[in-house]
């Protein structure tokens, strides 16, 4: 089990020890998107959809799932987040909605979880929103863009 830190020497899964860990500045990004028909993309866009601000509430649930991200994915260390950044883009052409979301903290362990997490809940929502108008909607891509901090130091994404 080489490399795989969530397991302990006789493969049992485990929480990691973080304690002897340097605190720092850690930093992550993660996109994804959701792909949909264009009229669907309109009312989003348009601000129409009976439901109200579809990103605005698609904001404020990936910021709250971030903080949560502990309770969602079992070997995760709590993490005291300093900021959660939820930027959304619409590209017409592709009939889509871009996710970017940026997750920071001071600690011992990194943030990668909460961004990931915080941009599929976002992605998860706009889909609820709109699946009255849209069942075909398809979540994709999405993925770690960057992370800093820690003994790994700078990664980001190539392409």
């Amino acid at each position: 089990m080489s490399g795989l830190t969530h397991f302990d020497a006789s493969g049992q899964a485990h929480m990691v020890d973080v304690g002897d860990k340097q605190i720092s500045r850690r930093r992550a990004v993660a996109q994804g998107s959701i792909q949909m028909q264009p009229a669907t993309l309109a009312l989003i866009r348009d601000g129409n959809h009976k439901k109200g601000d579809v990103l605005g509430i698609a904001r404020i649930a990936a910021i709250m799932a971030s903080k949560r991200t502990a309770d969602l994915i079992p070997l995760c260390h709590p993490i005291a987040l300093t900021r959660v950044a939820v930027e959304f883009a619409l590209d017409e052409a592709s009939s889509s909605v871009g996710i970017t979301v940026t997750a920071e903290c001071s600690g011992q362990t990194g943030v990668e979880m909460e961004a990931l997490t915080a941009a599929s809940v976002g992605l998860l929502t706009i889909y609820d929103m709109c699946k009255a108008v849209d069942r075909g909607m398809v979540i994709s891509a999405v993925q770690l863009q960057e992370k800093e901090g820690g003994k790994s130091g700078h990664w980001q994404r190539e392409g």
